[in-house]
């Protein structure tokens, strides 16, 4: 008896503990260098440079995520610190302007911010080509993620299953080769 109320106790208390470590204020932790609050402003800069239209937006394909990963994962050290530093320059220059952080303007004023961070970064790629500017890399990795995924390659894009569809029972002729699989 002592034994099933110490467990029934016990397991209340360790459930109670699984509920209460759930209500965390940090934002989770999606890789080293990134967490959710991080990906949902990467989309939102995203859907500003592919908004969605008759197809769907950058944010639908969830180019965010997409670029957490390849900045983790693909860019050196001093890449992944212009790319993270820039994100929060970005916001901070959104703040100054606006009041507000990137993810609560609106539409119009997200396309005016991000059209002088494009100007910018032109003008510096012109005045010097080994020139990284973290917007440069925010519009690159949109564009790629955007048009490698499913979504950009099915929607946005003509698209043609190859090799095409399924045919399960072909025929066989004496004498043909048969197929590779």
């Amino acid at each position: 008896m002592i034994g099933r109320l110490s467990l029934m106790l016990g397991g209340t208390i360790i459930g109670a503990e699984f509920f209460l470590s759930g209500c965390k204020s940090d934002p989770e932790k999606i890789n080293n260098l990134f967490n959710e609050d991080d990906l949902a402003l990467l989309n939102e800069i995203g859907e500003t440079i592919l908004p969605k239209t008759a197809t769907p937006g950058a944010k639908e394909a969830n180019v965010g995520q997409f670029m957490a990963l390849m900045v983790n994962d693909c860019y050196s050290p001093e890449e992944q610190k212009i790319f993270t530093n820039g994100l929060t320059t970005l916001n901070d220059r959104c703040k100054e302007k606006y009041g507000h952080d990137f993810r609560t303007i609106n539409a119009d004023q997200r396309t005016a911010l991000l059209t002088v961070l494009d100007q910018e970064q032109k003008k510096e790629a012109k005045n010097n080509q080994h020139a990284v500017h973290y917007f440069r890399m925010m519009k690159e990795l949109t564009l790629l993620g955007y048009f490698t995924s499913e979504l950009g390659c099915t929607k946005a894009m003509r698209y043609i299953p190859v090799p095409g569809k399924y045919i399960g029972c072909i025929p066989y002729r004496k004498g043909e080769k048969s197929w590779a699989t």
